[in-house]
């Protein structure tokens, strides 16, 4: 199955079953934004709820063999203006953006290559007539494609629009350079290319072929107005991290909670980008949901505590059941850092449209002091951190008071797992699909039994003779323990087909026999093996390998 149609597969699954539905789509949708149906909702809540548990309720264990200090924090969307001055954004968070001359679409400036190369149908089309890979121009070739395929596919695109005149500065380039290959990059320029001499080479449109405009900061920051009305003055943003929001209450969690350095502070929320080509279903999207923890440490320490979350965070999405070999670590290199960062570190997941390549899952940044010290600057209220556990023990070691007060009182530094919840979905979705000809329904959500939206179908083998009866109790009892259904209605091979594609990893089956032997069967959804378990004993059945 190629690569392509397996995510084609997943988008399909996702509306007809009730993950994913387009936002607004009886009026015709609005590019960027979902909605999550009945089923999505169920599994988005447990990745949410499986990441909360783990980091906050249950924090992992740290170097020292104890239980992290975690507390949790949910804050407001829109926070003050100056957050994102000081945070930085309002200076540097944008996107490099061209605008197509003629029908003025919109590039982003470095993916321009990526967008011909993935998404344009005219240069796919060009690419299957014509190769340059050596000093010879089939230049008749190319005329009749203008002439016929370009003005349909790419209308504004030179070649098109004056076939002759950019055909003549091709063939002056390679006689003037006959030893020197027309790479695919500057063939591309060339046939972009009307008046060379005024112009020099341009860059086409992905969508109609046109010369693109000059690269120009996009902002992605989504801008809105609090108060009565609607100028610079009232202007806020709705925010495009979590993150800001822990750091503005840090000092208020210091002092009204019993943390200590090193502790961490977890967010789950919206946030909002403006992204100019949201794409790949709901890997990049507009609206969306983050994970975040900011863990404050000493500065020392901080580089001991970027590599312990960086093999903690690994190991939380293996317990998903998420493939080791679909994940691995990136560095990222010194030009692609963050402002705030010292050094970053991304998971990466084989999705289906990156395979065999890897696309980003989640990042764990070490951001130093720059967010505390910034607020610091910009809100003139102290944001440093008096350790006093510290300063017993420099005293005891006998350090000068000079000594103790220098190194006892800093401001943290800060290691930042940050994961999308939305992208996590996205990811459990890829994971878990998997294409079965044998089966009913050619194909099933290979879900973990703990992230499943639906732990159990509970059915009648038909509706009648007493089986309704004890199937509603047996459901009535689990009901309150697990995330099941009762469904009495169909077949029971399009039940199960229904239940395979949703992901339900246990159909319970009560048939003519469980009036006889109080038995049931339950059959499993990957192996597709059934067994007959007593009525009693269904519970711990269930229990043994859900909440394992």
């Amino acid at each position: 199955m190629a690569e392509a149609s397996v995510m084609e597969k997943i988008v399909s699954l996702c509306k007809r079953r009730g993950f994913v539905y387009p936002a607004s789509e009886i009026y015709g949708g609005i590019r960027g934004f979902w909605d999550y149906g009945p089923l999505g909702v169920l599994l988005k809540n447990n990745i949410r709820d499986s990441w909360w548990r783990d980091m906050v309720e249950c924090p992992p264990i740290g170097p020292d063999g104890h239980p992290l200090d975690m507390v949790g924090l949910d804050s407001s969307i829109i926070q003050h203006p100056k957050t994102w001055e000081a945070s930085g954004h309002l200076a540097t968070f944008a996107d490099p953006m061209r605008k197509c001359s003629k029908c003025g679409h919109f590039v982003r400036a470095d993916h321009l290559w990526d967008m011909l190369a993935t998404s344009s149908k005219w240069f796919d089309d060009l690419l299957q007539e014509f190769t340059p890979i050596s000093g010879h121009i089939d230049t008749e070739r190319l005329m009749r494609w203008a002439k016929t395929k370009g003005r349909k596919l790419a209308p504004n695109l030179a070649l098109v629009r004056n076939p002759e005149v950019t055909l003549s500065w091709l063939a002056t380039r390679v006689n003037g350079q006959p030893d020197v290959p027309v790479e695919m990059m500057e063939f591309t320029r060339h046939i972009a290319t009307e008046q060379l001499n005024a112009t020099g080479l341009q860059d086409p449109c992905p969508l109609c072929g046109a010369e693109l405009g000059p690269s120009e900061p996009f902002k992605l920051m989504m801008e809105s107005y609090a108060g009565l009305t609607q100028t610079p003055d009232n202007k806020v943003y709705l925010r495009p991290e979590t993150a800001q929001g822990i750091f503005l209450q840090y000092k208020n969690i210091v002092d009204t909670t019993r943390v200590k350095v090193p502790f961490g502070v977890a967010q789950i929320g919206k946030s909002f980008r403006n992204e100019v080509t949201p794409r790949n279903f709901i890997f990049r999207s507009r609206e969306f949901e983050q994970m975040e923890m900011e863990w404050f440490c000493h500065p020392d320490e901080a580089r001991t505590w970027y590599e312990f979350w960086k093999t903690e965070r690994m190991r939380w999405w293996k317990s998903l059941g998420v493939k080791e070999e679909n994940l691995k670590l990136r560095d990222h290199a010194p030009d692609e850092l963050s402002h705030y960062s010292k050094m970053t570190v991304d998971i990466e997941y084989k999705y289906p449209f990156t395979a065999p390549d890897f696309g980003e899952l989640e990042g764990i940044a070490h951001r130093g002091e720059f967010d505390l010290t910034q607020h610091q600057k910009h809100s003139g209220q102290k944001l440093d951190y008096f350790d006093q556990e510290l300063q017993l023990k420099l005293k005891e070691q006998g350090a000068s008071p000079e000594e103790i007060k220098a190194k006892s009182r800093y401001v943290p530094n800060v290691i930042e797992p940050a994961s999308g919840l939305t992208r996590a979905v996205l990811v459990l979705l890829c994971e878990g699909y998997t294409a079965d000809p044998n089966r009913p329904s050619g194909e099933y959500m290979r879900f973990d039994p703990k992230m499943a939206p639906i732990k159990a179908g509970i059915f009648p083998l038909v509706n009648k003779d007493g089986m309704p009866e004890v199937a509603e109790k047996l459901y009535m009892d689990l009901r309150t323990k697990f995330m099941c259904e009762y469904d009495p209605k169909q077949s029971i091979g399009k039940r199960y087909a229904r239940m395979d594609e949703i992901g339900t990893p246990y159909c319970i089956t009560v048939d003519g026999e469980t009036l006889k032997d109080q038995s049931v069967t339950i059959r499993e959804r990957d192996t597709l093996q059934q067994q007959r378990v007593s009525l009693d004993k269904v519970d711990t059945y269930m229990t043994d390998r859900i909440l394992k």
